[in-house]
């Protein structure tokens, strides 16, 4: 049955004693695909990360990560958004599946720096006490709340700069991809430690692919001066 699929117990095989689920192994897939797309300026990392946010949103809830649940419907909206400002802004003189990349000034940097940090621990607060709030969708308390919800705004805001094409967005990932590995392994997750373990890599060559095809600023154009038209 669909259900059946969607539960963590639902197990595809098992490595080294650790019991893979169907759906820790399809999102992970997904999720993999997409971010390698990603950082080849792919247009179709968005439709296939779509599919991965939907199946990582069922495992989350069930390891008690609701910020990282939170995560995903945040990642499902953004990637519908993304695949269409992508898709609108594709540059025709390069492949016809990739985009151009900007960047931002410092100040625009250190703005977002405060806002993940603010935004983090504010919602680390409310997730640290939604049990008491709801108990029946959230019977369990969360798991590292403050830590978990400031990776979750990391990653709301690299997102969100990746949709602008913003090289400054894998920088933000690379932060998330290392605290992540930890998180993951800790909650007994390895396959997706692992995965994020991987994603960290990309991430490198997706700074490193994005930089290297920024756009370049474009000199102001002067009016050249015309000489006085001499008299005879």
């Amino acid at each position: 049955m669909l259900s059946d699929f969607f539960s963590v117990t639902n197990i595809a095989f098992d490595v080294l004693g650790y019991q893979i689920s169907w759906l820790e192994l399809s999102g992970t897939i997904f999720n993999l695909a997409a971010v390698i797309l990603a950082a080849r300026r792919n247009i179709l990392t968005w439709p296939i990360g779509i599919i991965g946010v939907i199946l990582f949103g069922f495992l989350f809830y069930q390891i008690n990560l609701y910020a990282d649940m939170a995560e995903q419907v945040y990642y499902f909206i953004t990637g519908v958004i993304g695949w269409y400002l992508w898709a609108a802004r594709t540059n025709s003189k390069d492949d016809h599946n990739k985009v151009t990349i900007t960047t931002m000034p410092l100040s625009h940097n250190l703005m977002w720096v405060g806002a993940i940090l603010v935004s983090g621990i504010a919602l680390g607060l409310v997730i640290a006490n939604i049990h008491l709030w709801l108990p029946a969708q959230f019977p369990t308390p969360a798991d590292f709340p403050i830590l978990d919800s400031i990776t979750t705004t990391t990653a709301f805001a690299a997102q969100y700069l990746m949709m602008r094409r913003k090289l400054e967005s894998w920088y933000l990932w690379i932060i998330l991809d290392v605290i992540a590995v930890g998180l993951y392994w800790h909650k007994h997750v390895p396959f997706v430690a692992i995965l994020y373990a991987i994603f960290l890599i990309n991430a490198f060559y997706g700074w490193w692919d994005w930089k290297n095809h920024q756009n370049t600023p474009e000199p102001t154009a002067h009016k050249q001066k015309i000489p006085a038209k001499v008299r005879n």
